[in-house]
Parts: C-alpha cells; sequence; structure tokens
C-alpha cells in the first residue's frame, strides 16, 4: 500500500512538474510503451490467459502485481519495478517474454525511462483496453507492384458510376470502367478491407477493415481529397460489414469480435454497441425505412435488432451452419438470410418461423439487396440473382473460375437505366456484368 502511495505522489509529481522547451520529450505510454506490451506480452497477460497471474491488457493491470506481489513499476533508488527487471534477467526461466526473443536495448531503455519519468498515463481511460488505447496507425504504403493477386473482398460503384473501387493491400484500388486501368490509389486504409460502403450525399467513403486478429476499425475517407477525415469503431478483430442507415447519420458496422457498433458519423464517434452474438458478425443490414438492422454471424444465428434502441426482437436458428449475409424486407415484414448450408431462408420477423426456402447447391458469401431481388455471390464461382416475388434462381452470372467474395451494383453514367453488376472473387478476379441480360461486359486481374 505504501509503495502504491508513493507511486501515485510521483505520478502526481511528474504530471505538475514544469517543463522545460529543451528538455527531450517524454516517453508516450500510448504510443511507444504500450505497442511493445501488445506486441511481446499481451498473448500470455491478458484477461484470458494471465500467466504468473499478471496482466498488461488496460494501464490499470499493468499497475498490479502479479503472483510475486511485487510492484510491477516501483522508483525506489536505483530500482524501477518488477517489470523492468524482468526485461532485463539473464534467468531464462525469469526473463520475459518467456520462450521468446528478448527485447531489443532500446526497448528496454525506453521503459526505463518511462518509469523513471514517473511512469506516466496519457490516455483518457486507465481502463481501456491495450488495443484501443494505441493511436490508429497511419496505414502503410502498399508495393507499387503485387507480387501476386489477392482475394477481392470488398467491392463498390463510386457515386457517378463511372468507376469501381476494389479493395487491394493497404490501399483502395479505383478502375475506370471503360478502360480496365487504374485511375487512382487510395492510401492510408487498414491492411486488408472487407466493407466499403458511400455516405448518402457521396462524398465520404466509409471502409472497414483491419489486420485479422490483431485489430479493425472504419476509417472515413473524404473521396475527393483522399483525406482521412476520422477513425472509429475500434476494435481488436476485423471490420467485416458496414450498412448506412436510411434517411440519418448512423452506419452500422458488423465486427468480427462479436459486435455491433453504431456509429454517428457526423460527430465521428459510437453511439451503441450491441453484444448479441457469440462469434463474429459476418453482416448487417437495414431495412428499408430504417426501423430494423439485422446481422449475420459464424455463432449459426440471423437476428433482429429494434433500429432505435437496440433490443433484440428475433433470432434464427435454422441454418445450422455460420450465417453469412442477412436482409430485411417492410412489406411483409420478412427476412432474408444464406449462409454454409446452401439455401436462401426466408422467415418471419414476428415469430422466426421459415416460409420458403430456396436451394442453392454451393455456399453464398453474402447477399445484396437490389430493388424486389437479391444478388448472391457463391463459392463455385457465380453471381445468382433471385427473384423474391417467385422465391426462384432468376439469372446466373458466370465469368468467375474461383470463389466469388463480394458483389456490388451501380448504374452507367450517361444512362441510369443501363445497371451494372461487379463481383471480386477470392484470386483476385473482377468481373462486370449487364444487369438486364447478364453479359459479360469486362473482366480483369485487380493486380497493379
Amino acid at each position: 500500500m505504501i509503495k502504491q502511495f508513493t507511486f501515485n505522489l510521483l505520478f502526481v509529481a511528474t504530471l505538475c512538474a514544469p517543463s522545460r522547451a529543451d528538455e527531450p520529450a517524454t516517453v508516450s505510454f500510448r504510443k511507444e510503451i504500450a505497442p511493445i506490451l501488445r506486441d511481446h506480452c499481451l498473448a500470455c497477460h491478458g484477461p484470458k490467459k494471465a500467466e504468473g497471474g499478471y496482466r498488461v491488457d488496460t494501464y490499470e493491470q499493468i499497475l498490479k502485481p502479479g503472483d510475486t506481489g511485487e510492484s510491477p513499476i516501483l522508483l525506489e533508488g536505483s530500482h524501477t519495478g518488477e517489470l523492468v527487471k524482468r526485461f532485463l534477467s539473464e534467468d531464462e526461466f525469469e526473463r520475459m517474454p518467456l520462450e521468446s526473443e528478448p527485447l531489443t536495448g532500446e526497448q528496454i531503455k525506453l521503459f526505463e525511462k518511462w518509469v523513471q519519468e514517473g511512469g506516466k498515463f496519457d490516455g483518457k481511460d486507465v481502463a481501456q483496453k491495450l488495443t484501443l488505447l494505441i493511436p490508429p496507425p497511419t496505414g502503410a504504403e502498399p508495393p507499387i507492384q503485387y507480387g501476386r493477386p489477392i482475394p477481392i473482398t470488398a467491392t463498390c460503384f463510386s457515386p457517378s458510376g463511372d468507376s469501381l473501387l476494389t479493395s487491394g493491400y493497404h490501399e483502395i484500388l479505383q478502375w475506370n470502367l471503360s478502360e480496365k486501368k487504374i485511375d487512382r490509389r487510395i492510401r492510408n486504409v487498414p491492411q486488408r478491407v472487407f466493407a466499403m460502403s458511400f455516405s448518402p450525399d457521396g462524398k465520404v467513403l466509409a471502409i472497414g477493415g483491419g489486420e485479422p486478429g490483431r485489430s479493425g476499425e472504419v476509417r472515413f475517407i473524404d473521396f475527393a481529397t483522399g483525406e482521412v477525415l476520422g477513425v472509429v469503431a475500434r476494435a481488436e478483430d476485423v471490420v467485416l460489414g458496414l450498412a448506412y442507415r436510411p434517411g440519418t447519420n448512423e452506419l452500422a458496422v458488423a465486427v468480427a469480435d462479436s459486435t455491433i457498433r453504431i456509429v454517428d458519423c457526423e460527430a465521428m464517434s459510437e453511439k451503441m454497441a450491441i453484444a448479441s452474438h457469440a462469434d463474429r458478425v459476418n453482416a448487417v443490414s437495414w431495412s428499408d425505412d430504417g426501423k430494423y438492422l439485422a446481422s449475420a454471424s459464424r455463432d449459426q444465428s440471423a437476428k433482429v435488432y429494434n433500429g432505435d434502441s437496440g433490443e433484440l426482437i428475433a433470432s434464427y436458428l435454422g441454418h445450422h451452419h455460420q450465417v453469412s449475409g442477412v436482409a430485411v424486407l417492410s412489406e411483409p415484414e420478412q427476412v432474408l438470410s444464406v449462409g454454409a448450408d446452401q439455401k436462401l431462408h426466408r422467415w418471419n420477423l414476428s415469430d422466426a418461423k421459415k416460409v420458403a426456402e430456396i436451394p442453392l447447391s454451393v455456399d453464398a458469401h453474402g447477399l445484396t439487396k437490389l430493388g424486389d431481388g437479391l444478388l448472391l455471390p457463391c463459392s463455385d464461382g457465380r453471381v445468382l440473382s433471385i427473384d423474391l416475388s417467385t422465391n426462384q434462381i432468376a439469372k446466373d452470372f458466370k465469368g468467375h473460375t474461383d470463389w466469388a467474395l463480394s458483389v456490388s451494383h451501380g448504374s452507367q453514367p450517361k444512362d441510369a437505366s443501363v445497371q451494372y453488376l461487379a463481383s471480386g472473387a477470392f484470386d483476385g478476379k473482377i468481373c462486370v456484368w449487364t444487369i438486364s441480360d447478364a453479359e459479360l461486359y469486362g473482366q480483369w486481374l485487380a493486380k497493379p
């Protein structure tokens, strides 16, 4: 208790001490210390696995002693506490990280300097998760040329309809539709992009993605300039789906950490978090009137919520496999869902009872509403169009030779009556068709 009191006094004294312009910059916990702990310590000292009874998943936990009872951070003479002691130890059973490469001399000196400066915390909440406390990174520069194609996990037509955006590696590729060539490379985005959606006014591009198993986020990009306007919905795993709520400035976000986030796009802040699923959320979708929000999950369920309160209204468990796509119909109030059971399910919102089933014979990787129908990218490379008035497959868009992972639709700039469908595949191939006749308009490899 005395040790902790001493630390608190030193902490306050450090915060209140006057600074001098010629003094070297103090060590930032958020920018310099937290990333080292995340990369080298968190795997063994987190909330689920706390070796030696010690955790580093929040600043608050870092200050608490482990099973040894020794204070991790302590200013007493030349001592710096148990944390730095473990980093410096030459005993293979005591030195941390255990059974891994030791920290570099520079990293250890950084820790020592941070402790000597009072172990300052430069965040807003000492209980905030370490991974979310670290400032959003500036996106890495993408390779000038790709060594091989990468899966196209997201596609989106530009508001003007004359270009197609596809997911790249640390970037978004903007393709000129008529010439099938790259017009622009939008950078400073997540490593992998799994979802894209334009704001209702077409000025802002929302990008959802991250680094699988490590981080996730939504970035808002000024489409005209490429400037990052904000980063929201930060998570410990990737963002997989986005959906703007009709008639509002709200964005629903599907996250692989099993949550759904509702973001106020004007305030650039989270309005609500829904934690109803037991596994990653693959997709989200609003009803046309914005009254309902639906979600699809790897936990084998599709769910519907009140759009205002987030209250769970219905849960459908009829797939018995992971669910990859979902949509809500307003008239009648029914829900459509697809997944790994190779069927399209149609069920009532009121009682979550199935009313129809359409055999697909293949896995569908999601679904997109188009008028009175649906578009389904499938594991056999086809994109299927579903007529909801007959519950039948209406059209079969062929051209891919690998899994179709993403699908989007848009209009021709000079003639809005001409509708295009675009799909990206696992092998990096893009196919574009005219929707009216399912004729292939163009195909190319989305590889710089």
